[in-house]
């Protein structure tokens, strides 16, 4: 048993990656990989059985797989009943952090920007496993078809359609990290000013804002589309935070491996408020904002540095 916990422990860090892709929510992709352990060590405990594995991380990667479809159906039931919109649980480290938690380095891979994560949640559970594991980790489809019962044609096609509806679902997001950041820094700027022309100029026509609240706090029940929409919206959020102390911070922060921005703060009768918005950029303007509020999300979240800004700007 020892020996199979080495060697589950060592695939530990990829398999969370692998989940959290699939279901958008840490705490339910570690949950995933436990209940992989679990089933790893039930299944492999006789060494003849372990002996007849002979690429684990695949073996691995499938159970994981076959886990994770069975959350993503439950989840969209769940998720009709969800009040508003739902956003996944975002992943948050400071700019300057050299080294970023371990657990943070494994979920967010290579690429797990918030843009591809929302879109990935139009996919079909089916579609979404064949998608990530194929086009995120290269695994065989022959592998993929049976994580999901299917036959290895039926795999591809799956993989096929979650590739085009992410490709055509997805917004402009061509910016690179420097880019992005300067765009943020207007963006943050122009808010705290309180300033809807220079708000406006850095939001794309047709730029989408989505917000997650999860009943918590007040957010758009539906995307808002425009500058002008988004814009107000926005600023009209921002007079609502006299409610709150002066206290209030903002911090530049990486989310999902690229700028974003975390706002603190804790409202006059002592009810905390966090939030975490993340973006899209291109040719220099935001065409998508990515509002989480719900605070059952926003437990891993780091509070702000203690030199973050206040609000409003000194």
């Amino acid at each position: 048993m020892q020996d199979l916990a080495r060697e589950f422990e060592a695939e530990r860090d990829h398999l969370t990656a692998v989940a959290y892709r699939m279901l958008g929510s840490r705490a339910e992709a570690e949950d995933a990989v436990q209940e992989a352990w679990l089933r790893y060590a039930g299944a492999l405990a006789d060494p003849a059985a372990r002996a007849e594995i002979r690429d684990l991380r695949g073996w691995l990667t499938t159970t994981t797989a076959r886990i994770c479809l069975d959350v993503l159906r439950s989840a969209r039931v769940r998720r009709e009943a969800y009040p508003g919109q739902w956003l996944p649980e975002p992943l948050v480290t400071r700019l300057a952090d050299p080294r970023p938690d371990p657990a943070e380095r494994a979920v967010r891979g290579d690429e797990v920007g918030m843009a591809l994560m929302v879109v990935l949640e139009r996919l079909t559970p089916e579609q979404r496993v064949a998608f990530v594991l194929h086009d995120a980790f290269g695994v065989p489809f022959d592998d993929i078809a049976a994580a999901l019962g299917t036959t290895v044609s039926a795999a591809r096609q799956l993989a096929s359609r979650g590739r085009r509806a992410a490709t055509d679902g997805a917004p402009r997001n061509t910016a690179s990290p420097r880019e992005q950041r300067r765009v943020v820094e207007a963006f943050l700027t122009a808010t705290q000013t309180g300033d809807i022309e220079k708000l406006m100029a850095v939001l794309a026509p047709d730029v989408v804002f989505v917000g997650d609240s999860g009943g918590y706090f007040p957010a758009a029940r539906r995307p808002l589309l425009g500058a002008s929409q988004v814009a107000k919206f926005v600023l009209g959020l921002v007079r609502q935070m006299p409610g709150m102390t002066a206290n209030l911070r903002a911090e530049i922060v990486d989310v999902n491996g690229m700028p974003g921005v975390l706002v603190d703060a804790v409202y006059k009768d002592g009810r905390p408020f966090r939030s975490v918005m993340s973006f899209a950029v291109s040719d220099g303007v935001v065409t998508a904002a990515y509002n989480q509020l719900n605070p059952e999300k926003m437990a891993r979240v780091p509070a702000p540095a203690a030199d973050a800004r206040g609000w409003p700007p000194r």
